[in-house]
């Protein structure tokens, strides 16, 4: 795998340019990707519509690694996120990410955070 740190943050780049595109490219085919608690969504054309769907709830979004640890074919990232809603305001919060992966592509993406601030009033 190249660089992890750059990996990540070319990653990162493609969800807060909110690009579903850019970013199935770090899927494979058949990737499972969960966000919160939320069920899993399987294979990466509806990873991709999920996605848009839920950029198009917010108006902006940027995260901020802190750290990341590679564990024997998985990649775990920690850091902040913060979301801009489309009424304006920010909410930051702490996310953890569980990428397994299958080469240089992500079978398995989790992501780790409470999302209840981005609905609060």
């Amino acid at each position: 795998m190249t660089d992890r740190r750059q990996w990540c943050a070319a990653l990162f780049g493609t969800i807060d340019a909110r690009d579903s595109g850019g970013f199935a490219a770090y899927l494979t085919p058949d990737a499972q990707f969960r966000y919160g608690s939320a069920p899993a969504v399987s294979g990466s054309a509806a990873i991709v519509q999920a996605l848009d769907g839920f950029f198009a709830s917010i108006a902006a979004l940027s995260h901020r690694v802190t750290d990341l640890w590679e564990v024997a074919g998985h990649l775990i990232c920690r850091g902040e996120v913060t979301y801009t809603r489309l009424d304006g305001k920010t909410v930051t919060a702490p996310f953890c990410n569980v990428f397994t992966m299958c080469d240089e592509r992500v079978s398995h993406y989790e992501i780790y955070l409470d999302p209840t601030p981005l609905s609060a009033p």
